[in-house]
């Protein structure tokens, strides 16, 4: 049964509407890394650091030239670690159109949800982006203690908290906040076993782009399978 959610999911990953998703999110985070190199930048420009006197060597115009180069270097060295979560975030703040497409083409019987709010949408990312930082952290702490079992750990909590999430977000659009909480809670063993297969990416470079997306598709064909057995 999730196999084949999961199969289905993967079958509609070349859908436009999938690709415009993650065309918004890349596209966002890189306008996002641009804007806050260019503030960097002006604020390098603000310090003017080539009136700069240091001690024993005076002044030194080439300080400013230095900043410049260190600070690109810099922001090229952070944009490679903060590309992939910042995208993840952004890219989830879509999901409610990957669900959309998903129940276009199969579940087409279906009438219209009722879309989650953008502020609810904000507010949710926010959350589980900041749940799921504060859980890998304490997780990175506690890797000495339990080396030998961080990668079961590893994919068992990132998949409790990515099933719990995007089974929350495909829900809510049909049975609302409470009623997505009371579903989650009488189907969470197969809930988090879907979390897990999709957190197998996450170890995996660019491909963990896709994830929010292939969750989002992956759960909404599992709240309806769910659903239909209540």
């Amino acid at each position: 049964m999730i196999l084949s959610d999961v199969t289905k999911a993967l079958a509609q990953m070349g859908d436009p509407r999938f690709r415009r998703v993650l065309a918004l999110g890349v596209g966002l985070t890189l306008a996002l890394l641009v804007a806050v190199y260019a503030a960097f930048l002006g604020f390098l420009g603000w310090l003017d650091p080539a009136s700069l006197d240091l001690p024993f060597l005076g002044p030194n115009a080439f300080v400013g030239g230095l900043l410049s180069w260190g600070s690109m270097a810099l922001m090229l060295v952070f944009s490679i670690f903060l590309m992939i979560p910042v995208a993840s975030a952004i890219t989830s703040l879509f999901l409610e159109d990957v669900a959309a497409a998903v129940e276009a083409q199969h579940y087409p019987h279906l009438p219209a949800a009722t879309p989650v709010s953008w502020a609810d949408g904000i507010r949710d990312t926010l959350s589980f982006m900041a749940l799921l930082i504060f859980v890998n952290l304490v997780g990175l702490l506690l890797l000495p203690l339990f080396w030998f079992a961080a990668p079961v750990m590893f994919y068992l909590i990132n998949g409790f908290l990515l099933g719990r999430e995007y089974f929350t977000v495909a829900a809510m659009r049909r049975a609302g906040r409470q009623g997505a909480k009371d579903l989650r809670r009488r189907n969470l063993p197969q809930i988090w076993m879907a979390g897990t297969l999709i957190a197998v990416p996450l170890t995996i470079p660019v491909l963990n782009l896709l994830v929010p997306i292939l969750g989002a598709a992956t759960f909404t064909h599992l709240y309806h399978r769910v659903a239909a057995t209540r």
